[in-house]
């Protein structure tokens, strides 16, 4: 990472909050309005009223919200003509991908060697390393497409493009997790599909519904393949969307991309959410033919939550009669710990997040932080970037929960 100013670090911490503030925002503008039209179209019901059939009406839905009631309808096909004013949905989708974009640009992009590379992991150069991260972004993105282009239209296409959708994500998970830091591994696979998700909507969702659209004005048949490779294209947005949060969410806990296996963790996390997504789309189907809610998915989501969370789990913690035989250490040990591993970036010239620890002062104004972090979290050092053990760990560990004493 390039030496700068603290006033550049300043500004470019405002650069950081400004486009993670406005990414948050915009996607939650986008997943409100895609989970809210999986809803609407599963829970629609075939109108009574014959002037709404006459009309083309497939589906319809009575609600009531914010003190108004609410009648949308869903067309067969398409109207017999168009309303002057018809709102699009695109602009949630592609300010989430500009701005997510830009956030992963200014944090890792521009900052490779600190946040991309691991060279504990892969040593390679920052170019390569950039150029490869946006490999992975255009790649899932063709192969995805192409998986659903030959196989979405066959005889069980919709499993078949799932099983190999999901071989390649687990294939990538994989593979970044062998070339990239642990942490923008993990942020990188969800950034891919997420990409993918926004690229649906850019090259399929809107061309179709400009095609349709067009068709009418000009008063030609409407081709329903448009709205057929819409909805697939839509379905499959909702599945990947819980896995994708969760990737965007991890960087904040270090033990998750810190484990040895930390490809299978990102991939059963992903998978469980995907399965709980399942639930909610399924429950809105039974909901409205009368049948129970289909549990199972959602359980089995717990579970594999469940069995991850054992997995990870830390050892026990050392019996009273172990801690007496492992003593708290010195603060000279303990300061020399710091200084080697932690003072690189926190010192009176970087203070990086504002964090100074060049002196006994400061380390123990900031053990707590100091112990979040290296300890708990294991996410600092950055990437285990000055190569910090698990024994330094332990001893910081030992130090503060005998009280973080500064002799």
């Amino acid at each position: 990472m390039i030496e700068m100013s603290p006033l550049l670090a300043y500004a470019l911490d405002w650069v950081n909050l400004l486009l993670r503030w406005t990414h948050v925002i915009v996607a939650i503008a986008w997943i409100g309005s895609s989970f809210y039209f999986v809803w609407l179209d599963n829970s629609l019901t075939p109108p009574k009223d014959q002037q709404l059939k006459d009309k083309g009406v497939g589906g319809e839905l009575w609600a009531v919200h914010g003190g108004g009631f609410y009648n949308p309808q869903k067309y067969l096909g398409a109207p017999k003509s168009l309303p002057e004013h018809l709102h699009w949905f695109f602009w949630e989708s592609y300010s989430t991908w500009l701005s997510g974009f830009a956030l992963f640009t200014v944090l890792y992009l521009f900052n490779a060697g600190t946040f991309l590379i691991d060279k504990s992991v892969h040593a390679w150069s920052p170019g390569v390393a950039v150029l490869s991260a946006l490999g992975f972004l255009a790649g899932f993105w063709i192969l995805y497409d192409l998986i659903c282009r030959t196989l979405g239209q066959k005889p069980n296409g919709d499993k078949l493009v799932g099983l190999c959708v999901l071989a390649i994500v687990v294939l990538a998970a994989w593979l970044a997790c062998q070339l990239f830091a642990g942490r923008a591994a993990f942020l990188l696979v969800g950034a891919m599909m997420a990409t993918a998700m926004s690229a649906n909507v850019f090259f399929w969702i809107i061309p179709g519904q400009r095609k349709v659209v067009a068709a009418m004005k000009a008063g030609e048949p409407v081709d329903p393949v448009h709205g057929q490779r819409g909805k697939q294209r839509s379905v499959h947005n909702t599945y990947f969307t819980l896995p994708v949060l969760f990737a965007m969410l991890s960087n904040h806990y270090g033990w998750a991309y810190w484990h040895a296996h930390n490809w299978l963790v990102l991939v059963l996390i992903m998978l469980a959410g995907a399965l709980i997504r399942h639930f909610f789309v399924a429950r809105h189907k039974t909901e409205v033919v009368g049948k129970g809610a289909p549990w199972g998915w959602a359980l089995a989501g717990v579970v594999v939550l469940l069995g991850v969370a054992v997995w990870l789990a830390p050892a026990p913690v050392a019996s009273s009669a172990e801690a007496k035989a492992a003593p708290a250490p010195k603060f000279a040990e303990v300061q020399a710990i710091v200084t080697q591993r932690c003072v690189l970036c926190h010192n009176p010239q970087l203070a990086n997040k504002g964090v100074m620890l060049s002196s006994p002062d400061l380390i123990g104004s900031h053990a707590q932080q100091i112990y979040q972090q290296a300890v708990v979290l294991k996410a600092m050092p950055m990437n285990n970037a000055t190569g910090i053990t698990d024994a330094e760990r332990a001893v910081l560990a030992r130090w503060f929960e005998a009280g973080a004493a500064l002799q």
